[in-house]
């Protein structure tokens, strides 16, 4: 059984102890999607959206978040990111518009939580600036898809392992 390194013996949240661990070069992606009504995703993709530039905006809120991130998750480390990458990619068949984010530090610990929370608020971002537009929109699929750097070593969404269903 895999033991929570978020508590200790008595069942008391911690904060991991990283202060043993090498440095190493580390990296995730992370994604996740928007799926929303054929108007919509037409005003995303033709940037006819009256707020503004929704990915531009979502693409800056994503970076500031990754950034904000151990002020959001209670026991997350606070590391110094050296790259943030964020892109998006149109699923016409579906009406989705995905987000990608990617994110690099040379530290203790990973960046999978940083890469996660980058995702899930360019995606809220999107749907605040889409909700006069579309109040039914669904964000979905938010998963960490690779990883690397660190003891565990790489990881990758589709490989192996029992991976939901998406």
């Amino acid at each position: 059984m895999a033991k929570f390194t978020h508590i200790d013996e008595k069942g008391n949240a911690l904060m991991v102890d990283v202060g043993h661990k090498q440095v190493t070069s580390r990296m995730a992606l992370a994604t996740g999607r928007i799926f929303m009504n054929d108007e919509c995703y037409k005003a995303v993709k033709n940037g006819q959206v009256t707020k503004g530039d929704v990915l531009g905006t979502a693409r800056i809120a994503a970076i500031m978040a990754a950034k904000k991130t151990s002020s959001l998750i209670p026991l997350c480390h606070n590391l110094l990111i050296t790259k943030c990458t964020v892109d998006f990619l149109f699923h016409d068949e579906t009406r989705a518009v995905e987000a990608q984010c990617r994110v690099y530090c040379e530290g203790k610990t990973g960046v999978e939580m940083e890469a996660l929370t980058g995702t899930s608020v360019a995606l809220l971002t999107v749907y605040d600036m889409c909700k006069a537009v579309d109040k039914r929109m669904v964000i979905s699929e938010v998963h960490l898809e690779e990883k690397t750097g660190g003891k565990s070593g790489p990881f990758l969404f589709n490989e192996g392992g029992e991976n939901r269903e998406r």
